[in-house]
C-alpha cells in the first residue's frame, strides 16, 4: 500500500518518487505479494504524487506479471462510472486481468474542486454507482444525452479481461460504513490506525453479518474480503525496526494531522491543536500503533500481530510501506516480511 507525503520541490522533484513505486512494485511481484495499492489525493503534499490511480496502475502492470494492480482509492463521487470503467479496463487488459479497486467517497473538501456540487451528497453518489459500475463491467449499457441533448445509448470500451471487477469500500472507521459495505457485498479497505481491536472487532462482525443477509448481486463474491492497511517495516529486531521508522513515522503522522486540519469539510479539532500539542498527540500515536495495529518491529513480533489479525477476522493486510523509510531499508524489510508469510496459513 503506498500513501505517502510529498516531499519534493520544483519541476521534476517527485522522478524519485515514481521510481521507488515501480522498484517496490517489481519486488512484490517477485516476492509472490498479493497485491500492490495505489490511492486517490488531489491538491496537497499528503498522498500527492498519486493524482491519478490508473494512469500510475498502468505503469505498475506494465512492469509486474502476478500482483494484483488495485485502487486505494477511487474517489468516486469526482468520476463519471462510465470514465471509471474505461480507465480500469485499460490497466485490467496491460496486466492480463489483475485489476481491483476500492471505492472512496472523498472527505478532504479541497478535493472537489474538481466537482464541488457533488461534495453534499458524496456518500449517497459513491453507494449509487457501485452496481453501476459492476453492471458497466459486465457489458451494460447506458443512455445519456449526447452533446447535441439527443439521447443516445453507449458501452463502455475496451472490454476488460476479468468477468467480474473485485470491489472494496473505504472507510475510515464510520460502522455505518461497514453496514454499507456489507449490503453492497464489497469488501472492506479499512486502517488499523484510530481503532481500537474491539473496536474493529465489533465493526468486522457487523460487516459479516450484513453481507450474509444482504440479497444477491451480480458481480459478487460468496464471501467478503476485509483489507486492513497497517504501517509496517519489519526489522532484524524490535529495537532496530524502531529506530528506523521513528523519525519518518512521526514526520508522517505530522502531515497527516497536518492535513486534517486543512479540510475546511473537518470538525475544526485538528485545527486547534498548538504544536506542542501536535507534538505530544503525535508521539502518543506512534507507541500507541507500535504496541498495536502495525507492523514495526521484528519477524516474530509482526508474525504475531499477522496471527491477531487474522483471528480479528481480517483476509489482508495492507501493508503501508512508503511513509519515509528509505528505499534500501524499506526493500530489506519487505524480503523479511516474505520470509515470514511463508509460516502463515493461506
Amino acid at each position: 500500500m503506498f500513501f505517502g507525503v510529498d516531499n519534493s520541490a520544483g519541476v521534476g522533484g517527485n522522478v524519485a518518487a515514481y521510481d521507488d513505486i515501480l522498484t517496490i512494485a517489481r519486488a512484490a511481484d517477485e516476492l509472490g505479494f498479493a497485491a500492490v495499492w495505489t490511492p486517490e489525493r488531489h491538491f496537497q503534499n499528503f498522498g500527492q504524487v498519486f493524482p491519478s490511480p490508473p494512469v500510475l496502475s498502468a505503469a505498475i502492470a506494465a512492469v509486474t506479471s502476478q500482483i494484483a494492480v488495485r485502487a486505494g482509492s477511487v474517489v468516486l463521487p469526482l468520476h463519471h462510472p462510465l470514465r471509471v470503467v474505461e480507465d480500469w479496463a485499460v490497466v485490467d487488459n496491460l496486466s492480463r486481468g489483475r485489476v481491483g479497486l476500492s471505492v472512496a467517497t472523498g472527505w478532504h473538501a479541497t478535493d472537489f474542486v474538481l466537482a464541488p456540487e457533488r461534495y453534499a451528497d458524496r456518500k449517497a453518489r459513491a453507494r449509487a454507482d457501485i452496481p453501476l459500475i459492476r453492471e458497466l463491467w459486465a457489458g451494460g449499457a447506458m443512455e445519456l444525452p449526447d452533446g447535441t441533448g439527443a439521447t443516445v445509448t453507449v458501452r463502455p470500451n475496451p472490454r476488460p479481461v476479468s468477468p467480474r471487477l473485485p470491489i472494496w469500500l473505504t472507510t475510515s472507521g464510520s460502522e455505518e460504513t461497514w453496514v454499507a459495505a456489507g449490503r453492497l457485498r464489497t469488501g472492506v479497505l479499512a486502517a488499523t490506525v484510530g481503532q481500537s481491536r474491539a473496536e474493529l472487532a465489533r465493526r468486522i462482525e457487523l460487516y459479516r453479518e450484513a453481507y450474509r443477509t444482504a440479497p444477491e448481486q451480480p458481480g459478487t463474491a460468496e464471501r467478503g474480503t476485509v483489507t486492513l492497511m497497517c504501517h509496517t517495516y519489519v526489522g532484524d529486531t524490535d529495537a532496530a525496526a524502531l529506530a528506523t521508522v521513528e523519525k519518518p513515522l512521526t514526520a508522517y503522522l505530522r502531515a497527516y494531522v497536518r492535513q486534517k486540519q486543512s479540510n475546511a469539510g473537518g470538525d475544526g479539532r485538528a485545527a486547534a491543536l498548538t504544536d506542542a500539542q501536535l507534538d505530544s498527540l503525535t508521539a502518543f500515536a506512534l507507541r500507541s500503533y507500535v504496541r498495536w495495529g502495525s507492523l514495526l518491529g521484528s519477524p516474530d513480533t509482526c508474525r504475531a500481530n499477522l496471527a491477531d489479525l487474522a483471528d480479528l477476522g481480517c483476509d489482508e493486510v495492507a501493508c503501508f510501506v512508503d511513509f519515509g523509510v528509505g528505499r534500501a531499508d524499506l526493500l530489506a524489510g519487505l524480503h523479511r516480511l516474505a520470509e515470514l508469510r511463508k509460516d502463515l496459513p493461506a
